[in-house]
């Protein structure tokens, strides 16, 4: 009898696809097969001629990209010299998650379809294409796709005699197994702090713990928003960068969230443990060290204040002793309660550690080996790079919005990155800040003839910030810029800085304040009064336009 072994590959940005290869994953252990789920990139793509049955799970970025963990698959797919019949004896299937309202819709699972099948691979079903804008999200289009591809699945590989698929009742084990520590094998959670020695160039699995120089507030106390000015020291650490490049942030969890969580779940946050795999092959989360305090995986792993997704209310039910929350839980997870739970979780935008309060008996009951299949990673956030190390030598600055607003739950929501850097005081003592970069998607000129028109309204201005700092400190002219805020008085960003440069003729400046008259004016504004200049700079002088907001 042929191997039942299945192999699920995700290419995942926001985690969406990851979550959704993983729901494939326990429903593939159900119908009892050997089931690997791994991020493209992780996998040894050498292997894939050897495989006879791959389920691929791809998301869409920005105008049609390849998500950062499945870039260098991509690249290695697209090789002109693969041979046309290198996975002849592959099935496959490719499921799709991306967003009607961009141009490049699918774009990834449907490039990646044809590819496969252009290199001999056999499609079980037409590719899968899940789309955020349906009432119901990609959900609307997986379910049903997935019964499909089960159908097909089972009828290649049956199940083995006298093995009936596990009924959904049942709960799988978990992913890892947690093994407390003795009280005097314990480790202060300082020990926990990567070291921050010179090695590679920092990367998402190994950041640099950057010391912050300086939190600024640039807007006015009166403004309605919170915004930064952050500036941290990477002497030592190898990192470079251009304008246009993006530095990423790992976050954490704030000590309020953290004890809740913890009192919640009647979890002993200095208790120390380690972490088995429940299947042979499974690899450890490489960002957790071992051993590891309940504190430190509660304070920087679980993303406790993200919006739980349906897969945590499925699971959530395997461990409730109290009918009604089951019941309720049940109905979170099924298609038909789509609706309830986009209404109850992603409208108001409730966070996991909201929903665990509305479910105390179930919470109260949760095994903590399962914490790691419930909820997900906290994932890095990326922020623009808005100086230049030119201007800047061994400094990145960032200019971040601090994240709150309201919704019908009576506590303001709040972004978990922002809220954690606004809170960060350099002057109370050495801070440090987990942060590697990555290119960005804008190129600048490198020929200092061609002329940049930036617009950049609010936060958008960062990028151009670097680019001007890096144009200036090499004496290049021909820089235009269009920025728009709301009062000149209030969040006029960088206004010192941008008018010196215009008095020493590096910059051509134009401001719009929505807010300082009766009829408001924006960025469109300017460049229609302007037109004959930025017609003449396209024309003449082949300038360069770039836009972020």
């Amino acid at each position: 009898m042929a191997e039942r072994r299945l192999l699920i590959l995700y290419g995942s940005q926001t985690g969406t696809a990851q979550d959704t290869a993983e729901r494939i994953g326990r429903e593939a252990k159900r119908r009892h097969f050997q089931c690997r789920v791994e991020a493209l990139d992780s996998y040894d793509v050498a292997n894939l001629i050897n495989e006879l049955l791959v389920v691929f799970v791809c998301a869409t970025t920005g105008q049609g990209d390849p998500p950062d963990n499945m870039k260098m698959f991509w690249r290695f797919l697209f090789r002109k010299n693969l041979p046309p019949s290198s996975l002849c004896q592959m099935d496959y299937a490719v499921l799709g998650l991306g967003d009607s309202s961009y141009p490049k819709f699918n774009f990834v699972a449907k490039k990646l379809h044809k590819r496969v099948l252009q290199l001999g691979g056999n499609p079980l079903l037409p590719v899968a294409l899940g789309d955020d804008q349906h009432d119901l999200g990609p959900d609307a289009v997986i379910d049903p796709w997935l019964l499909v591809l089960w159908d097909k699945i089972l009828t290649l590989y049956p199940l083995p005699p006298g093995l009936e698929i596990i009924s959904p009742d049942v709960r799988l084990p978990p992913k890892y197994t947690l093994h407390y520590l003795s009280e005097d094998s314990m480790h202060p959670d300082g020990d926990l702090l990567q070291p921050t020695a010179a090695r590679a160039v920092p990367s998402e699995l190994h950041p640099f713990a950057a010391r912050m120089v300086s939190n600024q507030r640039v807007t006015a106390e009166s403004h309605f928003q919170d915004v930064r000015l952050i500036e941290f020291d990477t002497v030592g650490s190898g990192i470079t960068f251009s304008a246009g490049d993006v530095v990423m942030i790992q976050p954490q969890n704030c000590p309020e969230d953290v004890q809740q969580f913890c009192q919640l779940l009647r979890l002993d946050p200095d208790r120390s443990f380690l972490l088995k795999p429940t299947e042979p092959g499974t690899a450890l989360p490489a960002l957790l060290p071992q051993p590891c305090t309940i504190r430190h995986l509660v304070t920087h792993y679980l993303d406790i204040s993200c919006v739980p997704r349906r897969s945590f209310f499925e699971l959530l039910s395997y461990f409730s002793t109290n009918e009604l929350e089951r019941e309720k839980l049940q109905e979170f997870s099924s298609a038909q309660g789509q609706e309830e739970l986009y209404s109850y979780c992603n409208r108001p935008r409730r966070t996991t550690l909201e929903a665990l309060w509305d479910f105390p008996h179930t919470t109260s009951a949760i095994p903590p080996e399962y914490l790691l299949d419930l909820i997900p990673r906290i994932r890095p956030r990326a922020f623009s790079i808005a100086s230049s190390l030119l201007a800047h030598p061994d400094r990145i600055q960032i200019l971040v919005a601090v994240v709150r607003y309201k919704t019908r739950l009576s506590k303001p929501r709040r972004g978990l990155c922002s809220t954690w850097l606004a809170s960060l005081n350099p002057e109370q003592g050495d801070v440090r800040v987990p942060l590697w970069v990555k290119k960005g998607g804008m190129k600048f000129p490198a020929d200092p003839d061609t002329p940049v028109i930036m617009i950049g309204p609010g936060t958008g201005v960062a990028p151009f910030r670097a680019a001007i700092q890096e144009r200036v400190a090499q004496g290049w002219k021909g820089n235009c810029l269009f920025f728009g805020c709301r009062q000149k008085s209030k969040d006029f960003y960088c206004q010192a800085e941008w008018e010196e440069l215009v008095t020493k003729g590096f910059l051509t400046l134009f401001t719009a304040f929505s807010r300082d008259q009766e009829e408001k004016v924006y960025v469109q504004h300017r460049i229609q009064e302007n037109r004959r200049l930025v017609w003449e700079l396209l024309t003449s002088r082949s300038a360069h336009v770039y836009l972020a907001g």
